[in-house]
């Protein structure tokens, strides 16, 4: 059985980081380890998830560095797990959909949590619904691939992946499309699997709330989309 390392990207959800952990210990029978990289949050998340003192939970606080693609990058260079796992620390992902995800692997390269393949529910506002379906359009309309949810963000992978396919730094969310994307391209096999994706009860989104932010958050994936077709 491989065993896995579950990536938890954090700031400031100090209201989540406990109960998402203990429900990873839970649920991932083959957890080699959990790696939160937080990015120094403020609420002192980095501080919650160390009092735990639990011997797989390893914690990268981030001081000179910020952004969720860089640190899910930061956990992948620091895995020693032959499968790497990483989600949102919001409990949006419930984490007993972990092990539906690893039993694709290794008849898969990449299994990834999917609101909108069969099974899955996406539970949001409608405006955020409307806005991820339009990215995910978009998405297939320029890149030619049937990816039903380009923007996931949870994602299981065989970590010797990473060899061949660089996570990009920058940005928030964008980074999973240019993933997915590069996956395939390097003939890497990519399985969905349906979820119930639920908004967040506690803590404050990320990505915005209003219609603003919103469509801030639709352009910004939007040119990264342009880049990738066109070569940028």
């Amino acid at each position: 059985m491989s065993t896995v390392s579950v990536i938890l990207p954090t700031y400031n959800e100090k209201e989540n980081i406990e109960e998402l952990i203990k429900q990873i210990l839970r649920y991932v029978g083959e957890l080699k380890e959990i790696i939160v990289v937080d990015d120094d949050s403020p609420d002192g998340t980095w501080e919650i998830a160390q009092r735990m003192n639990e011997k797989k939970v390893r914690v990268i606080r981030r001081t000179n560095e910020r952004g969720l693609a860089s640190a899910i990058a930061r956990g992948i260079e620091e895995a020693t797990g032959e499968i790497v796992v990483w989600m949102d620390c919001d409990l949006s992902m419930p984490p007993n959909v972990i092990p539906k995800l690893l039993a694709f692997i290794p008849q898969y390269d990449i299994s990834m949590g999917s609101r909108y393949a069969v099974g899955g529910k996406d539970d949001r506002g409608l405006l955020r619904v409307i806005t991820s379906r339009m990215i995910n359009f978009y998405a297939n309309l320029f890149l030619g691939f049937r990816v039903k949810d380009f923007d996931s963000g949870f994602i299981a992978a065989k970590k010797e992946i990473f060899s061949r396919v660089k996570l990009m730094t920058t940005g928030y969310g964008q980074y999973c499309i240019r993933f997915l994307y590069d996956s395939i391209k390097k003939g890497y096999r990519i399985k969905e699997v349906g979820f119930r994706f639920t908004d967040r009860e506690k803590g404050v989104s990320k990505s915005g709330e209003s219609f603003i932010q919103l469509l801030q958050h639709g352009w910004s994936y939007g040119i990264e989309v342009l880049k990738i077709r066109f070569g940028g």
